[in-house]
């Protein structure tokens, strides 16, 4: 067993409340990879997203396409460093600041995320942290599987003498004391290797989460999270979901069919090229079919021969081809939530983000097969956010530029919390460490 496996990738410590600071972050998707510098501020909550210290002032950014990538793991780890140096390198020189730790998300590895109970009695008649943290220590530690390494561990709520729904148990008086949490893992190896492409370009990584967990912070309002919802983060090379209930992250999810599988249908199904195929999918991409589009016809050129004439297809051919492949997409995601807390949310809503939720007559389809009220996600509170950054396909970087707000709400392991200051005014953990323990 690895040195990574059953442990803890590393956390962030949050942003104090009455200072500022740089937070740079990563999201290396399977086809795009996305990178923002920001400067946070401390600022007033505001009534939708009271959970908010900081207002996120955008200052650097940049998106290139991902290589080296596939299903959300690294398959070329050189392409990759490569590319992540180019994206790391055009939002430095756009912020005029030189970066020297990101934030990282995970969208591969299986995502997989279990509510774990673990219960002890209480030695000295209250509470305390030092309690706390033992018993959520040793939940995480169960639930974790050989191979799989933990991105979030949760507490969803406490139980005192077999009491339920207790928020806060510091200092409080019981015998037996008990806490319910969320424990989020994925694949190590895909943990390991997505850290090494970035620590390859001289990077720290100072933290790690969950794409569809980051994305929910970035777009579900606080009245959606405590209704309970669920945000589907429809990737090119993964759909990965993260369930909210009275305003917790309460379950995650995921499968690696996403938006480059809609593309590769087109590429076969026309005989194209897999370049022609992705710009009829931007251009014409749509799930709705019939009226006027068996009669409205297009010529696409053939892959292989330059000789060959190009063919005539109609858009209603194209319609059916990507609306076959997002209806498997929804049918996955609608037996994904059957079996995860939100089966009990009969009135949530799903919230659909990700580059491929951008598909037109996505949100009719999957409120067809899903049977809910589904709406697109756009990042929410930002200010002076560039126009090509205010869509769905960004909610994930913008979701990780507010994640050190949130971090105090998760269960840290003692040895991820060895940290230096820098000189940028933010708290960077030492992982080295952790990746030569990986090895």
């Amino acid at each position: 067993m690895t040195g990574l496996d059953r442990n803890q990738t590393p956390k962030t410590r949050q942003m104090p409340h009455k200072r500022g600071g740089l937070v740079a972050c990563l999201d290396i998707g399977t086809s795009k990879i996305a990178c923002m510098i920001a400067r946070l501020k401390p600022s007033q909550p505001s009534e939708a997203l009271r959970g908010r210290t900081h207002a996120v002032e955008l200052i650097g950014y940049s998106q290139i396409q991902s290589r080296g990538m596939k299903g959300g793991a690294v398959i070329d780890l050189a392409q990759c460093e490569q590319a992540v140096r180019q994206a790391v390198g055009l939002a430095e020189k756009m912020a005029k600041v030189r970066v020297e730790s990101v934030l990282l998300s995970v969208s591969g590895g299986r995502l997989a995320g279990q509510l774990v109970e673990a219960a002890a009695d209480i030695r000295g008649g209250a509470v305390t942290p030092a309690d706390v943290s033992r018993v959520t220590s040793t939940g995480m530690h169960h639930a974790t599987g050989e191979g799989r390494t933990v991105l979030h561990a949760l507490p969803v709520g406490y139980t005192l003498d077999g009491v339920k729904g207790i928020r806060d148990p510091r200092g409080m008086v019981a015998r037996q004391f008990g806490v319910d949490m969320n424990v989020v893992t994925c694949d190590a190896t895909v943990a390991r290797n997505l850290m090494l492409a970035v620590e390859r370009c001289h990077l720290n990584v100072e933290a790690m989460a969950a794409s569809p967990y980051v994305a929910g912070l970035s777009v579900l309002t606080d009245d959606e999270a405590d209704l309970g919802a669920a945000v589907v983060e429809m990737g090119a090379g993964t759909t990965t979901m993260a369930i909210y209930s009275a305003g917790r992250f309460v379950h995650a999810s995921g499968f690696a069919v996403g938006g480059q599988h809609i593309t590769m249908d087109l590429a076969r199904g026309l005989s194209a090229t897999i370049a022609d195929a992705e710009r009829i999918k931007t251009l014409y991409g749509t799930v709705i079919t019939g009226g006027s589009d068996s009669r409205e016809l297009m010529s696409v050129p053939t892959a292989g021969d330059e000789q060959d004439l190009p063919q005539i297809v109609s858009r209603a051919t194209i319609a059916n081809i990507v609306k076959h492949r997002a209806e498997e997409i929804f049918e996955m995601v609608r037996d994904r939530l059957k079996d995860s807390p939100f089966a009990a949310e009969p009135k949530g809503r799903v919230v659909l983000s990700g580059g491929a939720s951008q598909l037109t007559g996505l949100v009719e389809l999957g409120t067809q097969i899903l049977g809910r009220p589904v709406r697109i996600g756009r990042p929410l509170g930002f200010g002076r956010l560039p126009n090509e950054a205010k869509n769905a396909a960004f909610a994930v970087p913008a979701g990780l530029l507010v994640y050190p707000q949130y971090v105090h709400l998760e269960h840290v392991e003692p040895r991820h919390t060895r940290q230096v200051k820098t000189g940028t005014g933010g708290y960077f953990g030492k992982v080295g460490r952790w990746l030569r323990e990986g090895f």
